[in-house]
């Protein structure tokens, strides 16, 4: 038995050391969500976020009426907008603009990766919800229409798996490491202001958001590594 342990031990060891540094990075990124999002989980079960969670969406609006968030008069309307890139419409829409370039450019592994990333997110997102099965706040009004579980924020976890997908994917077509870097730094930002406007629009505690965020980038992370093997097999094809 120890000796199989061992045996395991030094194969893990001799595959780590013959690894790109890149996809070193990748895996103890993809360790650090979901050890994010585990303690974010258990934190939320056993209530010990709660008061953070309610005293900073509270802190978010007015105190004289909750219905008015803090900040000027349009910045509601602006937070509507960009929550928006987060839901199923909006990302259907940008999904079916990529596949149909690739479809153009003849790169239908891409294309398969693209769908199963973002199919297996929204699955995965679904039955993270029904798992935990957390309400919505309820401490103040909600600012835009609401249907799903409160746990983790499908939002955040979407917009994180597409567009950092996205992201990925464009940075693989760029020459430039300035360019590469621009792609995946918008991505992230897209994500994060989603997140953002989930909880200043009242329908997701900060905890929903950030658990959101973590499974996402985990997935997102997972199938980048997926991508890679495949195009190390000759599989999908390598960046132009």
């Amino acid at each position: 038995m120890l000796g199989a342990s061992a045996k395991a031990l030094r194969l893990a060891v001799r595959w780590l050391t013959r690894q790109e540094a890149v996809v070193l990075l990748v895996a103890f990124g993809i360790a650090f969500a979901l050890f994010v999002f585990a303690k974010t989980a258990g934190e939320m079960l056993e209530g010990d976020m709660r008061e953070f969670d309610e005293g900073l969406l509270r802190l978010l609006r007015r105190a004289d009426d909750p219905q008015r968030p803090v900040g000027p008069p349009w910045l509601v309307g602006v937070a509507k907008d960009a929550t928006a890139l987060g839901g199923t419409t909006v990302l259907v829409i940008v999904l079916v603009v990529v596949v149909g370039y690739l479809a153009l450019e003849r790169r239908y592994a891409e294309i398969a990766l693209l769908a199963g990333a973002s199919a297996g997110g929204g699955l995965l997102s679904e039955a993270l919800k029904l798992w935990f099965a957390r309400a919505r706040p309820d401490v103040v009004p909600h600012l835009v229409s609401v249907g799903s579980a409160s746990f983790p924020s499908g939002h955040s976890m979407l917009a994180v798996v597409t567009y950092l997908t996205l992201g990925a994917l464009l940075a693989r077509f760029a020459s430039r490491r300035r360019t590469r870097t621009y792609c995946i730094g918008v991505s992230l930002v897209l994500a994060l202001l989603v997140g953002v406007t989930r909880v200043y629009l009242g329908v997701h505690y900060p905890t929903d958001v950030l658990a959101g965020w973590s499974a996402g980038l985990a997935w997102a992370l997972l199938c980048w590594l997926v991508a890679r093997s495949l195009q190390h097999r000759g599989r999908v094809k390598a960046p132009g």
